[in-house]
């Protein structure tokens, strides 16, 4: 998948947990995320780092494609909760300053097919 910040696309490698299990496994069982990875939960609002071994940016992103919330530094053991989030994508910690994410950019995940941006 594709990501577009701004309307630019991205150097990141973006995983989509669209089925039952992946969204439950996340990123559970990973030593880590590298630099410019992602896992991108559509319809989802919550996320909890239960069993997780490392800290991570937890994207929260409204239906316009907006940051609602950004958590950056996310340890192990915590949970976190958007109401108006309809999706999180999940960085490595600092992946989103690293990408030129924060709070009320707009980020898209596109198909690789859909093509956009520069």
């Amino acid at each position: 998948m594709i990501l577009l910040v701004e309307g630019r696309r991205r150097d990141a490698h973006i995983e989509v947990a669209s089925r039952y299990r992946r969204r439950l496994v996340g990123l559970i069982g990973r030593a880590g995320l590298g630099e410019r990875e992602g896992l991108f939960i559509p319809g989802c609002r919550s996320i909890h780092m239960f069993f997780m071994r490392f800290a991570i940016d937890a994207v929260f992103i409204d239906g316009r494609d907006r940051v609602v919330r950004l958590r950056t530094g996310l340890k192990p053991w915590r949970i976190a909760t958007v109401w108006r989030a309809c999706s999180v994508l999940e960085l490595p910690a600092g992946g989103a300053a690293t990408l030129g994410i924060k709070e009320n950019s707009h980020v898209q995940i596109v198909s690789s097919d859909a093509g956009g941006g520069t």
